[in-house]
């Protein structure tokens, strides 16, 4: 069965990574995205003899470029394409470039310059798979080895950020601890308010008693007081004609 395969120039995704062409896939789409690797590589080699490494390196690279960005694939109109990574060495020009376009970027999409931004930490994660594209086409050993880097930063980042979840959930888990401790503690709050008010009626209630009670005992103290202090007149009075009358029966007449 017969296949056809077109190439097109399309706009790089929004991406600091560097890839080929897309390529269109009609029929068999394993097979041909193999072939026009191959044809790639072969044409790569044919031009420079004498600088490039063997093919079989140069398969070895690209497949290993393919392992640590894999390639896109997207259904568009009903057609299938396929984007891979380039597998063009870097120069000192395209680091440069790639220094101003993550500049750019990173104003363009006002990333956060500190503090948690999730903009700036996917820019940067672009600049750093395409540092290692451009590391790996030279050296497929240290690129494999920046790839190790780059899967311990992301289990970090991502062991920080469940630890980041786990601690927003008991913190959540507390404060609802905590709202319904200080529902009950308003309960206990208003009931003793409540007891605190009977207490104070009661309060009230025994000190007009007590004054009620206070006086009368001064209205009762000041009618005995006086009552003696009338029969102490009274007693006195009668000693003093008694003792009159006494002395004039006792008295000799003369």
């Amino acid at each position: 069965m017969a296949t056809s395969v077109k190439e097109r120039t399309i706009l790089a995704v929004d991406t600091l990574v560097k890839y080929d062409n897309p390529i269109l896939v009609t029929t068999h789409p394993e097979k041909i995205r193999k072939e026009p690797m191959l044809g790639k590589i072969s044409t790569a080699i044919c031009k420079v003899q004498t600088t490039t490494p063997t093919t079989d390196v140069r398969l070895e690279t690209v497949e290993i470029l393919n392992g640590i960005l894999p390639p896109k694939e997207w259904e568009e109109d009903g057609q299938i394409w396929t984007q891979q990574v380039s597998s063009t060495p870097a120069t000192r020009l395209d680091v440069i470039n790639l220094q101003e376009q993550l500049d750019m970027k990173l104003q363009q999409r006002q990333a956060r310059e500190t503090g948690i931004c999730p903009v700036r930490r996917e820019l940067y994660t672009q600049c750093f798979d395409e540092l290692i594209r451009q590391v790996t086409i030279n050296c497929a050993e240290r690129g494999l080895l920046l790839l190790r880097v780059r899967d311990e930063i992301k289990m970090t980042l991502a062991a920080y950020q469940t630890l980041y979840q786990s601690s927003i959930a008991f913190g959540m888990r507390k404060a609802l601890q905590a709202e319904q401790g200080k529902e009950d503690l308003i309960a206990i709050a208003d009931e003793l308010r409540q007891q605190k008010t009977e207490l104070e009626n009661t309060l009230t209630e025994l000190r007009h008693k007590f004054d009620l009670a206070e006086k009368r005992a001064a209205e009762l103290k000041e009618a005995e007081e006086k009552k003696y202090t009338e029969e102490i007149q009274f007693l006195k009075k009668t000693n003093l004609q008694l003792k009159t009358q006494l002395e004039g029966i006792i008295a000799p007449k003369k």
